[in-house]
């Protein structure tokens, strides 16, 4: 770490445990490695037909029953993991994951069905129907159909044409699918045969099953008991932008850092069915939170209508957006419509003296600003710059090329840079930041549009 950075930190406060990306790789690879291994000193080499392909399903049903764990255990909301991974870049590897585990679990059905068919001698439609007569393989074909409406649900495609609440109705199948899949399993030669193997593999699958329970159903319960958190008022920030101003009690335990976020449920109808992350629009004080939203779908109009006094129940704070990441004393801020929230915390908390700090803010006019008046006294207050660069996205000057960057903030190269905006801009703008000098490392930006 450079001497800018220990400069930088000296004033934040000792961060939460964090889990890094690479640690998670290489723990998760570690693991994968640890399965081929149970697999391979179970093996009986074997030139037969039927032996090769039932090698092919056991090593195949292995990795594809842990690989399902590794999915869930990515959705768990682990807080170490969430801070020191991200809650984008988990999705990102949980989607990417999951067509992997798929595949894993077709080439375990088919390896098994043609094994079964090689020592049998019967044809597929034969030995499909024969072993679809025992219950355990039947129930786990149930289950891998399970899994394939998941992910046929999570296809891009599909999911544009989606409600949210469906989506995350159908994603609640996986759960009965790893379980059908989990009971497959302790009944196979692999696991049934080896006292030592059934016992990890079922510590396995107890310790990810207590993280999801504990962190998706008993953390949300408990805060909202410990908190008391509801809504005080709602007030209009712009055309189609509202903020949610909340009220309860102890809420510095929750130790949010500027940059994080929350996943939200707000207990009046029509709303209390879903949760979804908004960041945090202002520091927490005095007991109160404050998320900025944009009203775009039937969830976020709706809250338009919170009354004051409705109850919230929260998680979190997650997000790795933080002021843990910056490794040089100069630091921009690059925001995109109503992805200025969580900048905006980190605009007023970043540790810095004047001329450190940049704010560009991109919009397609000035009415679309948020938070404008807010921006600019933090602006006055801390000597940073802040810049609006206005006018449509498909306008000939690009404020957010490479040239143009670097004239409006000099020595760019030199800086870390926080980034949130909508998902196209955002790429765009990471791949003009690089042209311009600025190691990908220190691109920091973090999108949550997943539930």
């Amino acid at each position: 770490m450079t001497i800018e950075a220990a400069e930088s930190r000296s004033t934040l406060p000792t961060p939460p445990p964090r889990i890094s990306p690479r640690l998670l790789r290489d723990a998760v690879a570690g693991g994968a490695l640890g399965v081929v291994l149970l697999w391979a000193v179970q093996a009986e080499p074997s030139a037969r037909l039927d032996a090769l392909f039932a090698t092919g399903a056991h090593l195949s049903g292995l990795l594809a029953g842990y690989g399902i764990l590794v999915m869930l255990l990515l959705m768990a909301r682990v807080p170490a993991i969430e801070h020191g991974v991200g809650a984008d870049r988990l999705a990102r590897w949980h989607a990417r994951g999951g067509r992997h585990v798929l595949g894993l679990c077709l080439g375990h059905a088919l390896f098994a069905l043609c094994g079964y068919a090689a020592h049998t001698g019967t044809d597929l439609f034969e030995a499909t129907a024969e072993l679809l007569g025992y219950g355990g393989i039947a129930a786990a074909t149930a289950g891998f159909g399970l899994l394939v409406a998941v992910g046929a649900a999570s296809a891009r495609a599909v999911r544009r044409r989606v409600r949210h609440e469906t989506w995350r109705a159908v994603h609640l199948l996986t759960y009965l699918g790893a379980a059908l899949a989990f009971a497959h399993q302790l009944s196979g030669p692999d696991i049934a045969g080896s006292v030592l193997a059934g016992w990890v593999w079922a510590m396995l699958h107890t310790t990810v099953a207590v993280l999801l329970l504990w962190y998706r159903g008993v953390v949300p319960v408990r805060q909202a008991l410990r908190h008391g958190l509801r809504v005080v008022t709602v007030h209009r920030e712009g055309p189609d932008v509202i903020s949610v101003v909340m009220q309860g009690t102890g809420l510095d335990e929750l130790h949010a850092e500027a940059g994080q976020f929350f996943r939200w449920r707000f207990l009046q109808r029509r709303l209390w069915h879903t949760a979804l992350p908004f960041s945090l629009s202002a520091p927490v004080r005095d007991d109160t939170l404050r998320v900025t939203v944009r009203t775009v779908g039937d969830h976020t109009r709706r809250m338009r209508r919170l009354r004051p006094g409705t109850r919230v129940l929260t998680t979190g704070p997650f997000g790795a957006m933080t002021a843990h990441r910056r490794t040089r004393r100069k630091v921009l801020l690059l925001a995109g419509g109503v992805g200025i929230t969580p900048l905006r915390v980190l605009f007023e908390a970043l540790p810095g003296a004047p001329g450190d700090l940049t704010l560009l803010y991109r919009a397609g006019s000035a009415a679309q600003l948020v938070l404008r008046s807010e921006l600019e006294e933090i602006a006055r207050v801390r000597g940073a710059a802040l810049h609006y660069l206005l006018g449509p996205s498909d306008a000939a000057f690009d404020p957010l090329a490479p040239q143009a960057l670097r004239q409006l903030v000099p020595g760019l190269a030199e800086h870390d840079v926080y980034l949130c905006g909508p998902p196209g801009m955002t790429e765009t703008t990471t791949a003009a930041l690089v042209r311009a000098g600025v190691p990908e490392s220190r691109i920091h930006s973090e999108c949550f549009t997943f539930a």
